[in-house]
């Protein structure tokens, strides 16, 4: 099927800010991006509800000390020949903030969650990165300047961008407060190998636009991060959506 997309234009909704907020922040992620492409003005007084309690949850972990293989999760998780994904996985759905999550810590992740919530440790397979940018959204949205600090530091890819994120948390810039809620609503594995994917999330505002934009991953360390542009910017685009047409329904809420 056909993707089917809008391009920016000057009606767009994408193109009318709701907010003023700090673009450059990579750790907002997607929040930030459909906040400023997608909502219209004076919804920053929402307040955010209440999400789902976090357990803290493990899957076995590796010897201390011991590096995983390349193939291997830094918590244990089984890896998967596979390299594409073509229909959705049946999961069990959680709240991050308000973004509802896929999570399967045995098999596809998140293995590890703790005390403050924040959640690693995905499986080296299509299905362990789509769980990991999908992970990634939800943290970026979530609010909290301290699992967008973890977040930077932990699932970005070292290097100019990621330390250009964390220059913007340490500047005080937050997302928190912005009354946003989005669902993830589909997705495409675009490209798979064992060392890169490309995952393209589409979402859809408590508005219900619908947008969509491309997470670009990488396999390293034991599991999968996210690829900043120098800048910070973790996405290739955020492009508006007429319909889901192209994409594999996938939803929690």
């Amino acid at each position: 099927m056909s993707q089917s997309t809008e391009s920016t234009s000057e009606s767009s909704p994408f193109t009318k800010p709701g907010f003023i907020i700090a673009a450059a922040l990579v750790v907002v992620l997607i929040a930030t991006t459909l906040v400023i492409f997608l909502l219209p003005k004076d919804r920053n007084n929402a307040q955010a509800a209440p999400g789902t309690a976090q357990s803290s949850t493990s899957a076995p972990m590796t010897s201390p000390g011991t590096a995983p293989a390349a193939d291997e999760s830094i918590c244990g998780l089984p890896s998967s020949p596979d390299t594409a994904l073509g229909t959705a996985p049946k999961t069990k759905w959680e709240l991050v903030g308000r973004m509802a999550t896929p999570t399967d810590p045995a098999t596809f992740g998140p293995g590890v969650t703790d005390a403050s919530g924040f959640r690693s440790c995905f499986a080296h397979s299509p299905t362990g990165a789509l769980y990991a940018a999908m992970n990634v959204a939800a943290l970026g949205s979530s609010g909290s300047r301290e699992l967008e600090k973890k977040l930077a530091d932990k699932l970005l890819v070292p290097g100019t961008g990621r330390d250009a994120a964390l220059r913007e948390i340490n500047a005080g810039s937050s997302s928190a407060g912005n009354g946003t809620t989005i669902q993830v609503q589909g997705f495409l594995i675009k490209s798979y190998t064992d060392s890169e994917a490309d995952v393209d999330l589409a979402f859809k505002t408590d508005t219900g636009a619908l947008g969509h934009t491309t997470l670009s991953m990488r396999w390293m360390n034991g599991d999968w991060k996210v690829k900043p542009a120098d800048d910070g910017v973790t996405f290739s685009s955020v492009s508006q959506l007429s319909d889901l047409s192209g994409f594999i329904l996938w939803a929690g809420i």
